[in-house]
């Protein structure tokens, strides 16, 4: 088994002692990507805008290994209202082609930069 780190300034840094993600046999496991716009470290404002930017986030690392949100395989989603699921859902299916992947969503008590969500993916490379 072979471990790569990973590293991107397409996304937000880690703020702990993690990685953005790690590559174990051709699968990618992200991080928890939260709407931070990586260039500025700032938080975007507003649910929709914050659904937007995790998003994307999970996106540009992804992409910048070479794979896409068309290989996510998995998702986990943290949210800390869950009365935002549907407006979340709308905004989550924008970014996929139709071929979900599986998915957990949980509500949570508190988010880090207190972020109104927070998203992982395992992809395929």
């Amino acid at each position: 088994m072979e471990k790569k780190i990973i590293h991107t300034d397409k996304a937000p840094a880690a703020i702990g002692p993690y990685s953005q993600a790690v590559e174990v046999n051709g699968i990618l496991y992200t991080s928890g990507m939260i709407p931070v716009i990586p260039a500025t470290g700032d938080v975007v404002e507003g649910l929709e805008a914050q659904a937007e930017q995790a998003l994307t986030n999970v996106k540009n690392l992804l992409e910048s290994q070479g794979s896409s949100m068309e290989k996510v395989i998995k998702t986990t989603v943290f949210i800390k209202n869950m009365s935002d699921f549907s407006k979340i859902n709308e905004i989550y299916a924008r970014f996929f082609d139709g071929a979900f992947p599986a998915r957990s969503c949980v509500e949570v008590a508190r988010l880090p930069k207190d972020v109104l969500l927070e998203i992982e993916a395992i992809a395929l490379k």
